[in-house]
């Protein structure tokens, strides 16, 4: 159940505040509404639902700053992750990368572009499990899941989908053992994702004690 869940997070078809009612839950995956509470409870723990007494729980919805928060940790974490692998590689692994992206560049050419969603946030998630460290692995699980709520609030125009070239370079750099250049270019790409989305407050959360106490 909580795989499902997951993989249609990630793919944008369930939604940020989408209500997952026990009930409905219950009947789609022919279970009791209490085994529903657990799993959702557990996915709550992982910032992927929110649980609201008296109304049920709902895909998350990141804010705007906890959105800018996600990103602050990634470029934290994420140099560090291409780091280890690097000082880590091995030709399972290299071949491992290469599928991936090999999965990523074919959802492209058929235009899937659930699937490509979904690729997009697991190449960072394998990035981290080749690494080697569980708990790098845990965070970036949970940031990754986050990424993708985050992109569903508030993306642009302009496709916010990771770029397979991106993803190719970095593993280029880290196959080639330049963890320099693959931090650099690690940082640049997390620097493209998030200027591709709209992170600014919108008219609703305008500060109106500082606007009207100005007049």
């Amino acid at each position: 159940m909580a795989a499902r869940i997951a993989t249609a997070i990630h793919e944008h078809r369930l939604l940020p505040g989408t209500k997952l009612g026990e009930d409905r839950l219950a009947n789609i995956f022919n279970t009791s509404r209490a085994r529903v509470r657990e799993v959702l409870a557990r996915m709550a723990r992982d910032q992927m639902v929110e649980l609201f007494p008296q109304r049920g729980a709902f895909v998350a919805k990141p804010s705007i700053e906890q959105a800018l928060d996600v990103f602050e940790a990634r470029r934290l974490i994420e140099p560090g992750i291409v780091r280890r692998l690097v000082l880590n590689m091995d030709n399972s692994k290299i071949r491992r990368l290469q599928a991936h992206l090999k999965q990523e560049r074919d959802a492209r050419a058929n235009s899937d572009k659930r699937a490509t969603v979904r690729l997009s946030g697991e190449f960072h998630v394998l990035l981290a499990e080749l690494a080697g460290n569980s708990a790098l692995l845990r965070s970036m699980r949970e940031l990754s899941t986050l990424t993708c709520l985050t992109i569903s609030l508030y993306e642009s125009a302009v496709n916010t989908c990771c770029l397979v070239d991106e993803h190719e370079a970095v593993v280029d750099a880290i196959v080639a053992g330049n963890g320099e250049l693959a931090e650099q270019l690690m940082l640049s790409h997390l620097d493209h994702i998030q200027g591709s989305l709209r992170l600014e407050a919108d008219a609703d959360d305008a500060d109106l004690e500082q606007i009207l106490g100005d007049l």
